[in-house]
Order: structure tokens, then sequence, then C-alpha cells
């Protein structure tokens, strides 16, 4: 049965494009609560047109004896070396949330333990890791270091080994959330008493330009809530340095995005919109490519993906 946009809740979407078989995968945080509660897992859904969708089909469940029960978060699937891995969120009591990597054969899964628990550091509170292989070929991890351990969230790279089942090296810093200007301090209850300001780094995206630039979409909190901004490395590589554009992409109440290239070749931003439980839904826009940034497109041109029609 096709199911519409609007009826499926979903947080931190992320679209696996399939040019051989003319479709897309659309993968996310899927359960119902994912604050509280035992996790079922992963869910997928199947589209020919990004308008209406097949599914859910599970993507992931946990065996018995998997360590993590609750809070499975930001699900990103990427093909490598002919398999597909699925970066993703965990924590359990005793253990500091990180990122795990999951392998299957097939892009819609069923998705298995690939490494040996997170691949971030054990004793970081980590979250929303992601794959970006550098020009030489070699995998890293960047993540964020969570503002519940650092206050002031920040961007990590690590080096992975290259069958992606540890890390290798030390993690590599790359900026904090207070760098962007477009960003602001956390401001709810449970934050009041802290010593130092809050501010949140989530869902970090790498994408190279066509001009061989490198940008990154990360989250976190602006003048209107929820946002999403671009990070450009200046060195064209992952360790940067990365300077921060200074007006958010996105900036009201939507984000964890990631970059699409629907079936013929054009771009569209992925995010989550609103923010809030059980309403979020995932919304696709066309997006322009510049030679060292992405915009919007205008009303009327640009990738024509399907989406709600407000912008940030």
């Amino acid at each position: 049965m096709s199911t519409p946009l609007t009826d499926i809740q979903i947080r931190d979407p992320f679209v696996l494009t399939l040019p051989d078989s003319h479709e897309y995968l659309l993968f996310g945080s899927t359960d119902k609560n994912i604050w509280s509660g035992p996790a079922t897992g992963f869910d997928s859904y199947r589209s020919k047109d990004l308008v209406t969708w097949e599914g859910p089909s599970p993507a992931f469940r946990p065996s018995p004896t998997f360590w993590s029960r609750e809070q499975y978060w930001a699900p990103e699937v990427h093909e490598y070396q002919g398999r597909y891995f699925m970066f993703a969120t965990f924590i359990a009591p005793g253990h500091l949330r990180g990122t795990q990597i999951l392998s299957s054969g097939q892009p819609e899964g069923p998705y298995q333990p690939w490494s040996d628990g997170p691949v971030t550091p054990r004793n970081w509170q980590c979250l929303d890791g992601t794959l970006h292989v550098d020009q030489e070929g070699m995998p890293w991890l960047v993540f964020c270091h969570e503002w519940k351990q650092v206050h002031d969230g920040a961007v990590m790279a690590q080096r992975l080994t290259s069958d992606l089942r540890s890390a290798e090296g030390a993690p590599v810093f790359l900026f904090n959330a207070s760098e962007a200007p477009w960003a602001r301090a956390l401001d709810v209850p449970s934050v009041k008493d802290r010593e130092f300001p809050v501010y949140v780094t989530d869902g970090p995206y790498l994408f190279r330009l066509t001009s061989g630039r490198l940008i990154m979409l990360w989250s976190s909190f602006g003048d209107d809530g929820y946002a999403m901004g671009i990070a450009r490395s200046e060195s064209g590589t992952v360790v940067g340095p990365w300077a921060q554009e200074t007006e958010a992409l996105w900036s009201a109440n939507g984000g964890h995005g990631m970059i699409g290239r629907t079936l013929d070749h054009r771009l569209f931003l992925t995010l989550h919109q609103p923010n809030s439980t059980p309403n979020e839904r995932a919304a696709f826009f066309p997006l322009d490519e510049l030679e060292d940034t992405v915009v919007l497109s205008s009303p009327g041109t640009g990738a024509g993906a399907t989406s709600a029609t407000q912008r940030g």
C-alpha cells in the first residue's frame, strides 16, 4: 500500500538513491517514541518518485543479545566496497551513547552488527556518525561529541580501518557549535543551571561539490528553533579548517538533513520538520549547486523534488 510522506512519522531522514532499480529508500529514526522506552529498530520505505512510499519494512531488528535496547537514532546507509553499511546511534545503561556500524549485502537490509560496538570513543557521549571517504579512498567517521558532556557541542573526525570494522588513530577536532554565527545557546529549563552555555551539534553530512570543494551540513538551534547550516572546508579535506556560513540554510523548526540526488541527477535537501514528536515528517526541497556551497532553489527552478512548500 502506498503511503504519503505526511503519514510517515520519521526523524533524521536519510535517502539512498538506487539507480539500478530506479527507486529510493528512506531510512530514519522510526520508533514512535525514540526518547524513552524499549526500541523496536529501524524501518525503511521504498519509492519510485519521492512522493508515495511503500512500507514500512524492517531494516534492523536487534537480536536478544544486542547491547542496546532503547533510543535508536539517526541511521544512515552508505554503499562501500560492494556492501551496504548502516551508521546508527545507540545507548545502554552503563554505556555512553555512540555510533555503531551495521552491514548488509542488500540496501534494504536486514542489517547486522559489523563493528564490535561503537566506533566512537567509549568514554565520550557521541551521536550521529556519518561516513566520509576522502579523495585518497580513506574512510572517515564524522560525528558529534555531544553537548551533554562538553557543553559546546563539537564535530569530530575519526579515521576508520579500510574494512569499517574499527577506529584507527585519535579523533580530530573540527569545530564547536558556537563558531557558527547563526547558532544560539540552548534555552530550555534542563540546562538553566549549567555553568556554561550549551550549544548543540547534530547530524553532520559531508558533500563534495562538482568544483571539488567540500561542505558539511550540520544542525543546531538558531533564533527560530531547530536549524541547519553549512560549514566549508578551506583545505578541501575532512580535517579542515572549517569555516561557517553566516546564515543557516534552513532556519526554522527543522533540520538533521542530508543532500540527496534524484534519479535524473538533480540535488535535493532532506530534513525533518517540525522538530516535535510525534509530528516530525520528512521533507524534500530542491537545491542549486554553486561553486562553494548549495542554496535552496528559487520557486519554479531547481530539482523539482517533492516536498512541503515552506522554506526556512
